[in-house]
Parts: C-alpha cells; sequence; structure tokens
C-alpha cells in the first residue's frame, strides 16, 4: 500500500495526483514508463510501480496492457478550475445540509475542558483522583479475564455480558433495593450514552420533558438535541418540588436525581417520590432516575431509589461506575421496563454492538469477589476526608459569609455568598481563577432563563472535590476568599 512507501515514493503520488485534479495532466496523458520515471527521479522502479498502481486503484490513471499508464478521463472534473495547492477553494453546486439533529448539535457549541495548569486548585465536578483507583484488584482480574479468553472472538449480547449483568442484580438488590431481571439490566457506554437512547426512544422532536432546574446540563443538552422543548420545575432542600410539576402538563418524560440531586444536593423525601409517580402516571409520562453518585451518603445509608417505589413500569434507572472507579472506563447500566428492553437493546445493537467486552468480564470478578464494595468502603473514607477538609477550610475563611448546600452527600457542594448577588458570580469566579482557583458558577447549570440571575438568588459556586487532596482545600478556599475581598472592594470603591 501507498502508506507504506517511504517519503520520495509519497512525494510522487501528491504530485501526479495534484496535476490530474488542477488540469495540468489532462484526460488521456500518458505517464512516463515506470522504468524511465524510475530512472528520471532516482527512485526504485517498485516504488513507481506501486504508486501508479494506487492512482489507479482510486482511479486517477488507467493501466492498459501495451498502452501504458494515461490519465483517467473525469479524474479531473472534481477540481479542473482550483488553483495548485489550493484545498477546498471551490464549493460544490448545492451545500449538502446537516439534518435538524446535527444542526441543533451544531449550535450547542459545547466547551472543551482542558486540564488546569498544576498550581491551580480546580473544584471541578466528575473527575477522581487517579490514586483512587483500585489498581491491584483490576490488575489481577483482568489477568484471570484475559487468561480465558473465549476460542471464538464473536460479538456479544447488546445487552452485556451475562455475567456482569448477574453480578449487577444482586449488587443492585443489596445497595439500592432495586430487584430486578437480569433481562431488564443494558450495559452501557456510561450514563450519558444511557440518557442519548431515551431520547432517541422515547422523545418526539416538539415533546415537552421536565428536567430539575438547576440541573445536570449535558443531560438537558441530550434531549434538546431530540428536538425537545425543555421546562424547568424547581427544587429546593428536598429535591423537585412536585407542586412545580402543575407547569409541564403535556411533559412526554422527566428527568430527575432524586437521592442527590445535581447541582443542589436535595435529598427527594418518600412524599415527594410518590407524588412524583403519581403524577407520572396521571400524565402518562416515563420518569429517567440518574442514581449517579448514592454511594456517598456521609450522614446515613442511601434512600431506596426510586424505581424500587414503581409498580406501573414507569421508571428507567440509569447508574454509572464513573464516580467509583473512573470516568475513563465508560461503563454505565439502565433497568428498564420489561416493555422498554426490546427497542433499547436493538438501538444499542444498531449504534456500537455492545460495550467492551473486557472490561465488562473485569467487572464482573470484582462485584461477584467482594473487591469492588471493599472499594467503595475505602472510597468512601477518602471522600469523607475530602469534604470534611473542605468544610473545615469553608468554616475557616469565610465563616458567616456563606451558606452551604448539598453537604451530606455526593462529591461536591455548592457555596452561597448570602450578600451578594447572583448577577457577580460570574466575577468572582474569573477573580477567583486569577487568584489560582478553579470554581464553577452556580447559574451554568440553570436553562437558560433570567431564574440563573434572578433577583433575590445570591450568587454561588459549585465546588468539586473528589480530585483534590484534603491538603488542597484549604489554599484553595483561602484564594476564594481573596477573590471574595477583592470583589468587595471594587464595589465599594465603585460605590
Amino acid at each position: 500500500m501507498l502508506v507504506r512507501q517511504g517519503g520520495r515514493g509519497r512525494s510522487l503520488y501528491d504530485e501526479i495526483k495534484s496535476s490530474v485534479l488542477d488540469g495540468t495532466y489532462l484526460a488521456g496523458t500518458a505517464l512516463p514508463s515506470s522504468r524511465a520515471c524510475a530512472a528520471e527521479r532516482g527512485l526504485s522502479r517498485s516504488t513507481v510501480s506501486s504508486v501508479y498502481e494506487q492512482l489507479a486503484a482510486e482511479g486517477f490513471v488507467e493501466m492498459r496492457q501495451g498502452a501504458g499508464t494515461r490519465v483517467a478521463a473525469g479524474a479531473a472534473v472534481a477540481g479542473a478550475a482550483r488553483p495548485k495547492g489550493a484545498k477546498g477553494a471551490r464549493r460544490p453546486r448545492v451545500d449538502p445540509a446537516l439534518s435538524s439533529i446535527g444542526r441543533r448539535l451544531e449550535s450547542l457549541a459545547l466547551p472543551v475542558r482542558s486540564a488546569s495548569a498544576p498550581e491551580v486548585v480546580d473544584f471541578v465536578y466528575g473527575p477522581l483522583a487517579g490514586r483512587d483507583f483500585p489498581t491491584l484488584a483490576w490488575t489481577k482480574a483482568a489477568r484471570q479475564v484475559e487468561r480465558q479468553r473465549a476460542p471464538v472472538l464473536a460479538y456479544e449480547d447488546p445487552q452485556g455480558n451475562e455475567e456482569l449483568r448477574a453480578a449487577l442484580r444482586v449488587h443492585l438488590a443489596h445497595a439500592r433495593g432495586v430487584f430486578c431481571d437480569t433481562s431488564q439490566l443494558l450495559v452501557v457506554n456510561g450514563s450519558q450514552q444511557a440518557l442519548d437512547l431515551c431520547a432517541r426512544l422515547l422523545v418526539e422532536p416538539g415533546d415537552t420533558v421536565a428536567v430539575e432546574n438547576p440541573g445536570y446540563r449535558m443531560a438537558h443538552h441530550v434531549f434538546e438535541c431530540a428536538g425537545a422543548t425543555l421546562r424547568g420545575v424547581a427544587v429546593d432542600p428536598q429535591g423537585l418540588v412536585p407542586a412545580d410539576l402543575a407547569h409541564v402538563p403535556d411533559a412526554r418524560l422527566i428527568y430527575v436525581t432524586p437521592t442527590h440531586q445535581f447541582p443542589m444536593g436535595g435529598l427527594m423525601t418518600i412524599r415527594r417520590r410518590n407524588a412524583l409517580l403519581e403524577w407520572a402516571a396521571e400524565k402518562g409520562a416515563w420518569i429517567v432516575e440518574d442514581d449517579y453518585d448514592s454511594e456517598y451518603r456521609h450522614a446515613a445509608r442511601p434512600e431506596a431509589a426510586l424505581q424500587a417505589l414503581d409498580d406501573r413500569g414507569l421508571v428507567i434507572y440509569v447508574g454509572t461506575f464513573s464516580k467509583t472507579l473512573s470516568p475513563q472506563l465508560r461503563l454505565g447500566y439502565m433497568v428498564l421496563p420489561h416493555r422498554l428492553v426490546a427497542a433499547f437493546a436493538t438501538a444499542k445493537r444498531v449504534a456500537d454492538r455492545h460495550a467492551p467486552s473486557a472490561p465488562q468480564r473485569t467487572l464482573a470478578r470484582l462485584l461477584k469477589s467482594g473487591a469492588y464494595d471493599r472499594h467503595v468502603r475505602r472510597l468512601r473514607r477518602s471522600q469523607k476526608a475530602r469534604r470534611e477538609a473542605l468544610l473545615a477550610a469553608l468554616g475557616h475563611y469565610l465563616q458567616g459569609q456563606v451558606s452551604v448546600h448539598g453537604a451530606s452527600s455526593g462529591l461536591h457542594l455548592v457555596v452561597a455568598f448570602d450578600d451578594l448577588p447572583s448577577a457577580l458570580e460570574e466575577e468572582l469566579a474569573r477573580l477567583a481563577l486569577l487568584e489560582g482557583v478553579q470554581a464553577y458558577p452556580l447559574g451554568r447549570f440553570y436553562l437558560p432563563a433570567p431564574s440563573a440571575s434572578a433577583a433575590g438568588r445570591p450568587a454561588a459556586l459549585v465546588l468539586g472535590y473528589a480530585s483534590l487532596e484534603p491538603e488542597r482545600m484549604d489554599p484553595g478556599v483561602q484564594r476564594i476568599a481573596r477573590a471574595l475581598h477583592r470583589l468587595r472592594d471594587r464595589r465599594t470603591k465603585g460605590a
């Protein structure tokens, strides 16, 4: 193949191809014989022959016995008027168009996150500390899986490895009170793929989808790209406010985080859970329950999942291993109502066949051996230490100036600056970055609407702590305090 030729062979290929495309070599033009070209260019004859064969395979030239090698008819049509070397100078007669979902995706323009400089204390939510990964246990299980490689390397069940689903069924019953058949489990490439499947299979363009506001914006984007109209439902310290559902009577689906509302951290009470289930039954709406970090209840045992209360088959339960193992593994799962299993399994198969097999088998071994549960217990202690260090730093540097929300569970908390209007939180984050700390304004988690900076809501920052060591919390909060002091000084001078 041409890619294996040296640089001089590649140069000859590029030169001939460019000359054909820009019309320098017209259709029927004879190229030098391979022997003559090799002598002229100082190349081996086999190299020239390989170049000609590649050009012929791509339709630029024709090779005929006794007639030599000639430029093929029609090869220069696509680029005849293009200046030599000017790639992409011409436009097609009719522009091919993106689909409607393509245009919606293009309009999102999601920011590309780059790693912070080492000296910056980054309170990002999502990443975990590298040292928290159970390297020894994972490596041991992975080696066992490798030694038991199947004699035939075939595609697996799109729903996921049977051994993993059996282990997941036991784990969910014990840890989350979720009882299901293995047939209801679908292994996916992280919770984001689970949400994408829900959007594609359950939402029509123009449908109303209800979401918590503020909430997880990456979930919002999935439904927006499916063509849904999003309607925000208010949250408070007890999670989603059922009374606010009156504003979305025609919702086709509702996305919720009942065990630890993202980002405010509220735990939905049993009364509200029942009210939500009744509302969904009355409206004929699906409920997507994202149980993204229920392993981290620092004050009490996690509340049973909303799915455990559902006796009508309306709840689609979504879980992930991104918050306990690594987001890089891309391993998540869904517990589906029986009537949705066939459609979701087919959609998964059409999209990517199945999740990678080796990580699935490795995780199955960790779950069955108890190594995963032991890892989570250790990780819970580590995250609790990080949380306590952050709370101690907030108490030391910002005592009496802030209110803390959502600290009883999860891997992040929200710090509200009680006497600072929400319109100033972006400026506070900017000044904090100048001090060497990355923090995330709460307004970014609201649906684009005036409510993101409504009068009466104080400025607030979302601080994730799972990837930081405890000793980094103190300097991080100290820098936020300095930024707050600078902002107050500016306001005083401005007044």
